[in-house]
């Protein structure tokens, strides 16, 4: 039986946020983007900055991110092998709005609990 050809379908949206949200939604695509503002990082160092994240939750995210051309995968033909993950060209242009909601985040903790260092990790970003 011959293969169908299939054809690529136009994907519609109600609102442009929705194919922003579509590449970086859910809880962990920010926090791994916020980390690689800070230079290229192995999966094990993105995992001990979030150690919240299980390791399954980690490779999905940085494969979906790869996919989407947010971030870039380098391997090293080494032994043992050495990979690590950089922002992109197209994914550096998410900067501004990574940053304006780490300020949003910073506004909102400071309103609803005070002192944003009692209920904030010690964590490079959020010094």
């Amino acid at each position: 039986m011959p293969e169908v050809e299939k054809t690529p379908r136009t994907k519609k949206y109600n609102i442009s946020v929705e194919a922003t949200l579509e590449v970086i939604g859910g809880k962990w695509k920010c926090v791994i983007l916020c980390h690689l503002t800070h230079g290229r990082k192995r999966t094990s160092e993105l995992k001990r900055l979030m150690p919240a994240i299980a390791q399954k939750m980690l490779t999905q995210q940085l494969r979906e991110l790869e996919e989407d051309g947010i971030i870039n995968r380098i391997s090293y033909n080494e032994v043992p092998p050495r990979v690590e993950y950089e922002l992109s060209e197209y994914g550096w242009s998410l900067k501004p709005i990574l940053d304006s909601l780490c300020n949003w985040g910073e506004q909102h903790i400071i309103r609803e609990y005070g002192d944003k260092f009692a209920v904030l990790e010690d964590n490079i970003l959020n010094h």
